[in-house]
């Protein structure tokens, strides 16, 4: 089974974690919302509620297959504010096992050192946070194991592009199809 881990913090982008965690379990994924504020209960960026499926303290990550960072704000200065979080995406990052950040999450991984050698996307104003090789406007990046998305709009391309990923082009051409996404 592929496991990932959606991290969750007050203020997350709701489009952005959801969406991820929706598609990833259409495809077959074991998906995990994990809160990283000390409970369950979750408020969006945008008041939306949410009752993450565990807390941070009470997950082994040893069966992760992908880690992933939904962005807004406050959520992304509350994921980067957890250390147990960044000492996480650092092991991950030397692992070379799979991290993805939408929106402004890529600075997460910018500030701890992980995209300098590489082409990594963000939502506009967060582009000149990032610390890497090169800045690309598209919707979604893959440069190693580190995928960026580039905000809200591109959600449905960076769950996709973390199906085809995990599962294969064709699993996330399926999905995309059974979700009417880029229909004619």
């Amino acid at each position: 089974m592929k496991k990932v881990y959606v991290f969750l913090a007050d203020g997350f982008e709701e489009i952005e974690g959801l969406t991820v965690v929706d598609v990833l379990r259409r495809a077959g994924a074991d998906t995990e919302t994990v809160s990283v504020m000390g409970r369950k209960e979750i408020r969006g960026a945008h008041e939306i509620q949410i009752l993450a499926d565990s807390l941070f303290e009470d997950v082994d990550f040893s069966d992760a297959r992908l880690l992933v960072l939904p962005g807004g704000m406050p959520g992304t200065l509350n994921l980067k504010a957890h250390t147990g979080l960044t000492d996480l995406l650092r092991h991950f990052d030397r692992e070379e096992k799979y991290i993805a950040a939408i929106c402004a999450a890529p600075s997460i991984l910018s500030g701890l050192g992980m995209l300098k050698e590489r082409k990594a996307c963000a939502y506009p104003s967060f582009e000149e946070k990032l610390d890497c090789e090169e800045v690309v406007s598209a919707p979604v990046v893959t440069d190693g194991h580190i995928i960026t998305g580039r905000g809200m709009g591109a959600a449905i391309a960076f769950a996709l592009k973390l199906t085809e990923l995990l599962f294969g082009e064709k699993k996330a051409d399926e999905i995309a199809e059974s979700i009417v996404y880029k229909a004619d």
